[in-house]
């Protein structure tokens, strides 16, 4: 049996961290796991949460010394899992705010087939459930999705913003070969990076599927930092970079 590593980019999630990681030890407790936390510059209790729980869960720490944004957390993590874990290994990446319920990982491992290389937890399929988003993000969301799906299609794909995936750790090897410190021209950008990420997945020839789910934004303890315009603005230099190299396809 592949065995699984949870990848979590933190910063400042002191407040649910702890139940996350109580809630990913329940849901994989029949199976081989590991979790990557990469604590990027956390100000509160993230630390000694995860100093403690380290003694009692199978918890690696990646440290930032100062905040270096969401783009370069997760990517850290990416590069961790491929250091550690075998190609046949799958990794999952999902918020460290509790809003992604880990038990869904079973149903997202169980789509990794021969065929799709990368599962994602989507918004916008049959059965899913936001729960706790204000109706004007959701409008958002779905104007995203419409945006994207256009001007960036990748098949099989309807959630290009939701960073909770399943990967084959080859698949992971794969982009991380290709584009290595590069694999993220727009880190500035915030949260552009999980639809970037998706693309250069697509361009090493990854196959993609999804599985719904139900996002627990009611959850969530921390300031969100997502700003309606500059994320607008992110995904347009997306599209418009996407055509241009090094996005190509080989």
């Amino acid at each position: 049996m592949s065995g699984i590593v949870v990848a979590l980019p933190a910063y400042n999630e002191g407040s649910r961290l702890e139940a996350l990681l109580d809630r990913v030890r329940t849901a994989l407790a029949d199976r081989p796991y590991r979790i990557v936390v990469v604590d990027d510059g956390s100000r509160d209790n993230t630390a000694a949460i995860l100093q403690r729980r380290s003694r009692d869960l199978p918890l690696a720490v990646v440290t930032h010394a100062v905040n270096a944004g969401l783009a370069d957390t997760l990517r850290d993590g990416l590069k961790w899992v491929v250091d550690n874990c075998g190609d046949d290994d799958i990794v999952v990446t999902m918020d460290a705010d509790d809003t992604h319920d880990p038990a869904c990982i079973g149903a997202m491992t169980a789509r990794l087939t021969d065929a799709v290389d990368v599962v994602i937890a989507s918004r916008f399929q049959p059965g899913s459930q936001v729960v706790g988003v204000p109706w004007h993000r959701r409008l958002f969301s779905w104007g995203v999705f419409a945006l994207l799906k256009v001007l960036l299609p990748i098949p099989g794909v309807r959630d290009y913003a939701c960073g909770y995936r399943a990967m084959r750790v080859r698949t992971v090897r794969a982009v991380l070969a290709r584009y290595g410190d590069d694999l993220f021209h727009l880190r500035d950008w915030g949260f552009i990076c999980t639809a970037e990420l998706l693309w250069k997945l697509h361009t090493v020839g990854a196959r993609c599927g999804e599985v719904p789910f139900i996002l627990r934004y009611d959850l969530k303890e921390s300031v969100s930092r997502m700003r309606a315009g500059r994320t607008i603005a992110g995904y347009g230099l997306l599209v418009w970079q996407s055509r241009r190299p090094p996005f190509r396809r080989l």
